[in-house]
């Protein structure tokens, strides 16, 4: 069996929308287009594994709650997927394509498709927790609530876990993708300033700690229409295993951030640790049990 490399270098595209008005199929294709050289360029620049943007493709629509919307969404595997396998596969990079989904008509998923360095389609992971809060995050116009549960994804150079955005506020997601084996996990984002930013590099640094795991969370940038309450701000990083910020990206640049993962680290930070020895689940049953 080939053993995987220890030393992963793994990045995150942050970017801003380039294109406001025209067709819905004119801003989705201006998206991709724009995404195009910035996978170049993290192929070139060696990156082994890498993550875009929460819906890559477009705005963050879910400012509005209009139906319209609806048009841009994909089977997954599907277009978008068949069309970035060609940069997998020359690159030999394992990528992460976070769209909006199309299972059947009227029901749409937040998605994010994973392609190994084959271009290989191996899997997805569905949004879990699906937030419906003001101002604008009307997410429960748009997305049903994933029902693929928390997949590992053994990729060829490590096994990875990926939650999207508002996941990442339920500590539980990092813990179980830790507990089934994932080495790094990924939080692609849509967020702007104002009611999370003070929460960005607080809480996926515990998680990364609690859990002895790398993190790569990643959060488009500028301001888009028809998002009018706020602007996104960047700030995309790597957090490694005892929770230091390894890499981080600017507020307000279209960036590839990168950095190399060595793997053996987690190991060493749990054997000092040990807190997934200490666990005691038979004593969380409340977690579980509790409805209001």
């Amino acid at each position: 069996m080939e053993t995987k490399p220890r030393i992963v270098r793994c990045g995150l595209i942050q970017a801003s929308n380039p294109k406001h008005e025209g067709t819905l199929a004119e801003i989705k294709e201006a998206m991709i287009q724009k995404h195009l050289p910035m996978v170049e360029d993290a192929g070139k620049k060696g990156v082994q594994i890498l993550c875009l943007q929460e819906i890559f493709h477009g705005p963050y629509f879910c400012a509005e709650q209009d139906i319209r919307w609806y048009e841009t969404a994909e089977p997954v595997p599907g277009p978008i997927t068949e069309r970035f396998a060609e940069y997998a596969r020359k690159y030999s990079m394992v990528l992460i394509l976070p769209v909006y989904e199309k299972a059947m008509d009227g029901v749409y998923y937040n998605t994010a498709a994973v392609l190994d360095a084959d271009g290989s389609f191996i899997g997805k992971f569905r949004k879990v927790h699906i937030p419906h809060t003001w101002p604008g995050f009307w997410e429960k116009f748009y997305f049903k609530p994933g029902n693929l549960g928390f997949p590992v994804f053994e990729t060829a150079y490590a096994d990875i876990g990926i939650y999207i955005c508002y996941d990442r506020h339920f500590p539980e997601c990092a813990r179980i993708l830790a507990l089934r084996g994932a080495e790094t996990l990924f939080n692609p984002s849509a967020t702007t300033t104002g009611k999370s930013q003070y929460l960005w590099e607080l809480e996926q640094p515990a998680q990364a700690a609690a859990n002895g795991v790398f993190i790569g969370a990643n959060n488009r940038v500028g301001l888009e229409k028809p998002w009018e309450f706020g602007e996104f701000y960047g700030s995309s990083y790597f957090v490694d295993p005892r929770g230091k910020i390894m890499v981080k990206g600017s507020a307000d640049r279209d960036e590839l951030v990168f950095a190399d993962l060595n793997l053996e680290l987690i190991r060493e930070v749990r054997d000092g640790w040990q807190f997934f020895r200490d666990r005691r689940p038979e004593m969380y049953d409340d977690i579980v049990d509790f409805i209001p």
